[in-house]
């Protein structure tokens, strides 16, 4: 043989191994293996786990959407969740607390919602009620469930579900109950809307506590939550939870759905509140400066909760 043909037969030899070795990488890069070059210019098989989402999740999205939520903005109602997928829900609460400690996780099953489902969405073909909620309201507010007495008041006084409220306005709420355990007082629905203010807006969309100026004693919460609007999953009461959220007749202790009216509130007067209420609201009038919010919100995720209520006390000139 000559050298010429030894040559050719070489580049040839050459040029099929690469066209196979292309072919078999193309081959395994559909089959979900990566494939890499060694040093020595071999190729390399990296395997690469491939997680698929139930067939039932995917079918999902081909379902016709539900009808008669003309009265909810096009933005609330036209949102989709992160969580209609089960594994992302679940890979989230491995690492997020949302039952208040010492409370039995039975009360309610937390849910991935359907690919149709909107967070202003009630109750329709449901055979168990539940409500939804929001991401952001557990891991950066940090509410525990169940809700107590004041939490459900206010949303009944509002007339609004719980992700129907802001974030923002979530925030007031907190910082309130934790600044009203710190002066020993009771925190009550309406000593509490007596610093705010509430605009409706039609067609429906989330609610905004507004400050009165001249009376507010939280400043504007610096959290922003621009992003929370795709995070929402439901809570479904089970028979163990029944005393936590449900009346003894069956109805809701507070809006689990969206309402097409929710309270307005303006310029509420003092003599609108009971006497109970006016002890709460003339206690914090007292305070010259506006309290941190944030700073109040975060005292939730404290180790040593009562040392931090203390710490505030203490801070406020008030032990």
């Amino acid at each position: 043989m000559s050298s010429s043909d030894s040559s050719s037969l070489s580049t040839s030899s050459s040029s099929q191994s690469t066209e196979s070795d292309r072919s078999r990488g193309d081959r395994l890069r559909g089959e979900g293996v990566n494939v890499g070059v060694g040093t020595s210019g071999v190729p390399m098989e990296v395997v690469r786990e491939i997680r698929e989402d139930p067939p039932e999740e995917l079918e999902e999205s081909n379902w016709p959407a539900k009808g008669g939520y003309a009265w909810v903005a096009s933005d609330v109602r036209e949102q989709s969740s992160l969580f209609r997928w089960s594994r992302l829900l679940n890979s989230w609460l491995n690492c997020t607390p949302v039952i208040s400690r010492g409370v039995s996780g039975d009360i309610v099953s937390l849910e991935r919602v359907s690919a149709i489902d909107r967070v202003c969405h009630g109750q329709e073909g449901a055979t168990e009620k539940f409500f939804y909620m929001y991401m952001c309201h557990f891991s950066q507010l940090h509410i525990r469930l169940p809700f107590d007495d004041f939490t459900m008041g206010v949303l009944r006084a509002l007339n609004v579900a719980p992700t129907q409220l802001h974030p923002n306005s979530w925030a007031y709420l907190q910082a309130f109950r934790i600044l009203c355990e710190s002066l020993y007082l009771e925190p009550s629905p309406y000593a509490f809307l007596y610093f705010y203010d509430t605009r409706p807006r039609r067609p429906a969309t989330w609610l905004s506590l507004i400050s009165r100026p001249s009376i507010s004693r939280l400043d504007a919460f610096s959290q922003s939550f621009k992003h929370f609007k795709d995070g929402y999953f439901k809570v479904v009461v089970k028979e163990g939870g029944e005393q936590h959220f449900l009346n003894a007749d069956g109805s809701t202790k507070f809006p689990f759905s969206w309402t097409n009216n929710p309270s307005r509130y303006k310029d509420m007067g003092m003599e609108e509140l009971s006497s109970g209420d006016k002890e709460v609201v003339g206690k914090l009038l007292r305070f010259v400066d506006k309290l941190p919010t944030k700073g109040l919100v975060r005292v939730y995720n404290s180790v040593h909760l009562i040392i931090d209520i203390e710490g505030i006390c203490l801070l406020l000139n008030l032990c």
